[in-house]
């Protein structure tokens, strides 16, 4: 099965009229790098021409294992933000796990928390489920096992990136099982500044918005004034501006350069 990444981008379940230049080649990039690092069973089988990816497509198509995917989002949190947040301000839980008090936003804490979402249809919103739900839906061992592995990738990619001057505060990673090897497998993207939230660990401090590198700039863009958008509103976000663009691709190529050591030409 060929995989392709496009220039589009996503905010808030919708998909932006504009693309960020570049994009596809780095989140695919990224992703080929991670799957190197992790001591994880993955779906990529090729993703050079010479292995038979079409020329068009090159640097930002990888050949994959089909795999029958799960429908829950796997989301390991080793800090306090975005919805997790939300969550707890609101029950001082986040997926109903109990929290400590007294956390802010940008708390580390003290162990990761496995805290899925079921799958939405495009369009609709993803919705934070329990453990327990997630055992309904496909039991009691793939749960246990979609759990473990998702702390262990980010748990191993946390270390990573924190010796590169990066946190990881949290991220989000698919599974699907492979008919031929009766195996749960890693696939579509990961760790990528689409799939992730890569924080500067030098200027970290919890109680405020971390600078990052990832698409938290433009959700930020789309909730200002300055956008003009109504997230509760049934019509789709506007462009995002040239600057937006630019900024967002830059901050992209630093995540990709940072974490790899390797200069995105």
């Amino acid at each position: 099965m060929l995989v392709v990444a496009s220039d589009r981008i996503s905010a808030f379940d919708h998909v932006l009229a504009s693309e960020i230049p570049d994009k596809g080649r780095i989140l695919t990039q990224l992703s080929l790098w991670w799957f190197d690092q992790l001591a994880v069973e993955h779906h990529v089988l090729a993703s050079t021409v010479e292995e038979g990816v079409p020329a068009a497509v090159e640097g930002r198509a990888m050949i994959c294992k089909k795999l029958d995917m799960f429908p829950v989002e796997c989301i390991a949190r080793g800090y306090l933000t975005g919805s997790g947040l939300q969550e707890y301000r609101a029950s001082g839980t986040v997926c109903s796990i109990p929290l400590p008090e007294g956390l802010v936003d940008g708390s580390r804490l003290e162990h990761a928390i496995f805290t899925p979402s079921a799958k939405a249809a495009v369009g609709e919103h993803d919705e934070n489920i329990t453990y327990d739900a997630v055992v309904g839906m496909v039991g009691d061992d793939i749960a246990g096992r979609l759990s473990e592995l998702t702390l262990q990738i980010y748990t191993t990619a946390e270390a990573i990136a924190r010796e590169r001057g990066i946190i990881l505060a949290d991220t989000k990673v698919e599974f699907g099982y492979d008919a031929v090897s009766g195996s749960i497998t890693l696939g579509d993207e990961v760790l990528t500044p689409d799939s992730s939230r890569f924080w500067d660990a030098s200027t970290y401090q919890p109680g405020q918005a971390q600078p990052s590198y990832d698409k938290q700039y433009v959700r930020d863009w789309l909730t200002s004034a300055e956008s003009g958008w109504d997230r509760s509103s049934n019509t789709p976000p506007p462009a995002l501006p040239a600057d937006v663009v630019d900024r967002t691709r830059s901050r992209y190529v630093e995540a990709y350069e940072k974490l790899t050591g390797k200069s995105f030409a």
